[in-house]
C-alpha cells in the first residue's frame, strides 16, 4: 500500500549507518488505477491519462509531475473470461520487456473490442494467446515466439498428471489479484490516492479534471 507523503517519517531505508538521511528527502504521492483490459471505462480512462495527462504532466512547469508516480494495478474481472488472458499478456510483456509495458496495455485498450466475448466465443485459449503474442510483436516489438511461450497451455498432462497446469505467468496473475482483493477493489476502474480510494475520480475526467484535483490533492 502505498505511504502518503506527509507520513514519510513512518518509512526507513536500512542502509548503513541508517539515520535521518536514510529517509527520502522528496517522497512521490502515488496514484494506484486499477484497471481491466477488457472494461470499457477502463479503456476510457487509460486513454485519458496515456495521451493526455501524462504528457501533461511532464510539460507542467510548476513540475506537478515529479511529485507523483503511477501504478498500473490489474484488476481481473471472472465475468469477462477473457479478462485473464489479457492480463496474463499484459503480464508476460512486462517480464519480457518492463519498459513496453504501459505502451502495449495502450495497444490492448485499443484493441479490446477484439478480445470481447462475442469476439472470441468460438476460439481456443491458445488461438487467443497466438493473437495476443501477435499484437504484442506487432504494437511494441516484443518477440511473438516469447511472448506466446508464456502464455500457452500444455495440450498433455503434466508428468504427475496434473491437468489444471496453467502457464507461465499463473503465479504472477495470482499476486497482482491477491493485491486488488487486499484492498477490496471491485470496480474497475478504480483510483487509489495515497493508500485511499478516491471515489470522486471518474472515467470521463478531462486532462483539466485530473490536474485539478492532482494539484489539489498534493499541495
Amino acid at each position: 500500500m502505498a505511504l502518503p507523503p506527509k507520513f514519510a517519517g513512518q518509512r526507513l531505508i536500512p542502509t548503513k549507518g541508517a539515520g535521518a538521511s536514510s529517509f527520502p528527502s522528496q517522497p512521490l504521492h502515488t496514484v494506484e488505477i486499477f484497471l481491466d483490459y477488457v472494461c470499457p471505462f477502463s479503456a476510457k480512462i487509460y486513454n485519458t491519462l496515456y495521451t493526455s495527462l501524462f504528457p501533461a504532466l511532464a510539460a507542467d512547469p510548476s513540475g506537478l509531475g515529479s511529485k507523483l508516480q503511477f501504478i498500473f494495478r490489474h484488476q481481473v474481472q471472472p465475468w469477462h473470461p477473457s479478462s485473464t488472458l489479457t492480463h496474463e499478456a499484459g503480464l508476460a510483456v512486462q517480464r519480457l520487456a518492463p519498459t513496453k509495458f504501459w505502451d502495449f496495455s495502450a495497444a490492448l485498450f485499443k484493441d479490446q473490442k477484439a478480445y470481447f466475448d462475442v469476439s472470441l466465443v468460438n476460439e481456443t485459449r491458445n488461438e487467443t494467446y497466438k493473437r495476443l503474442a501477435k499484437l504484442a510483436s506487432q504494437s511494441v516489438g516484443v518477440a511473438e515466439k516469447e511472448v506466446y511461450e508464456l502464455l500457452t497451455i500444455p495440450t498433455e498432462a503434466a508428468d504427475d498428471g496434473s491437468l489444471n497446469v496453467g502457464n507461465a505467468m499463473t503465479n504472477d496473475l495470482k499476486v497482482v489479484i491477491k493485491m486488488a482483493r487486499l484492498v477490496s477493489v471491485h470496480v474497475s476502474p478504480t483510483v487509489i490516492f495515497d493508500g485511499v480510494v478516491a471515489g470522486d475520480v471518474s472515467s470521463s475526467w478531462t486532462v483539466e479534471q485530473w490536474l485539478e484535483f492532482l494539484k489539489k490533492s498534493t499541495a
